[in-house]
């Protein structure tokens, strides 16, 4: 008859259970308290969607007063800050292709002289804009610094220079998308973010679940070496993430028409390197974890910083700089960089290896790291 009632003491044994199994489980503990954190800090003080800061090059022909106000003023924006001055058009265009300017700021020749004729000389403007989020705001505060930039320098007799309209021209040029889509930035970062996710995940699942099942003893009664069983297990996911791959570029094509302007050839290279770094941490994962739960959880804890840190969501530049130095310890960042670089821009594989080398680095220690690991496994 007691059983048919809800009973304090039964209650209270259940729970002490519980929470002495989650005290054995220190890993499932610690992410319980870990992820919540981790998003505190990311989101609290690692996201901005407003970046300033930018870096800008500037190619001036002119180096007048009204030139050095113009510089002067941006950089009193906030949004931009001068980084280079370069001295031909092939050192600007080579920095936008790499990716290590936003922005490049032309002055023309002459600038001052036509400027007091009241020719209204042009200014070039030309921004990265394969993350239109990165250059929006920029682009608006540099029409606004336009109009008044000069008010200072233009007393006097030059007073009559201040009526509309203003006494030079701006020209604001969105390189690699002209158009500002979003879906020129997000498709193809997709690429990455899938990969990331998925084959973290499937490596990570694929080794504890045979520890679970019990078929690793078996695994262990063959002469199969560590090395042999790692590269394995991974290699059927190779050609899982190269057919996902495919069926991205086929939508981004079709569905979305992003442009692909370089050549897919070292595109599919890049993906294989990435594919082959993100199962290396699965291998890695998995050799740690004792459940199929815990595999889960760590894929969890990687994939929420690398999907937040690496500009695929939030501006990357816009970060402070310990978040931006966490981002590219992580292969997704350098990846994303590579897939928009081929795609938008055209690059070729010299202006790749800035970002192919840390891929590959981590890779390599990933996988080192993973073997040792495997190895305590199985002794």
């Amino acid at each position: 008859m007691t059983g048919r009632y809800f009973s304090w003491s039964r209650f209270m044994a259940v729970a002490a259970k519980e929470f002495i199994q989650m005290r054995r489980d220190r890993l499932t503990f610690g992410m319980i308290v870990g992820i919540p954190i981790l998003q505190l800090v990311l989101f609290g003080f690692a996201i901005n969607s407003d970046p300033k800061g930018l870096p800008t090059a500037v190619l001036a022909a002119d180096h007048g007063t009204f030139a050095r106000s113009l510089i002067r003023g941006m950089e009193n924006s906030g949004y931009f800050r001068v980084v280079q001055q370069v001295e031909s058009r092939a050192a600007a265009e080579e920095l936008l292709d790499l990716g290590e300017v936003q922005f490049v700021l032309t002055i023309p020749p002459d600038f001052s002289r036509r400027l007091l004729r009241g020719e209204r000389p042009a200014v070039l403007l030309e921004a990265d804009a394969t993350d239109p989020a990165a250059t929006s705001n920029a682009l608006s505060a540099f029409n606004t610094v336009s109009q008044t930039v000069l008010n200072r320098d233009l007393e006097g007799d030059l007073q009559y220079l201040k009526r509309k309209p203003e006494p030079f021209e701006v020209r604001v040029q969105r390189r690699y998308n002209p158009e500002g889509v979003t879906q020129y930035n997000i498709v193809p970062g997709l690429m990455g973010v899938i990969l990331t996710m998925t084959m973290v995940m499937m490596t990570g699942l694929a080794v504890t679940r045979e520890r679970e099942r019990g078929t690793m003893e078996n695994l262990l009664a063959t002469p199969v070496r560590p090395i042999e069983v790692m590269v394995g297990k991974i290699v059927p996911y190779i050609l899982i993430g190269l057919i996902q791959v495919t069926l991205i570029l086929a939508a981004s094509r079709f569905l979305f028409h992003v442009p692909m302007l370089g050549n897919l050839l070292l595109l599919y290279g890049s993906v294989l390197l990435f594919i082959a770094a993100n199962l290396m941490l699965g291998v890695t994962f998995s050799s740690i974890a004792k459940n199929q739960l815990q595999a889960m959880q760590m894929t969890f804890f990687f994939f929420l910083p690398s999907i937040l840190l690496s500009g695929f969501m939030f501006p990357f530049r816009g970060m402070p700089n310990w978040a931006q130095n966490v981002g590219n310890v992580l292969p997704l960042t350098h990846f994303l960089r590579l897939v928009r670089g081929i795609l938008l821009k055209g690059n070729s594989l010299v202006e790749m290896l800035p970002n192919l080398w840390p891929i590959a680095l981590f890779m390599v220690l990933v996988a080192a790291l993973g073997l040792k690991l495997y190895r305590q496994t199985l002794d």
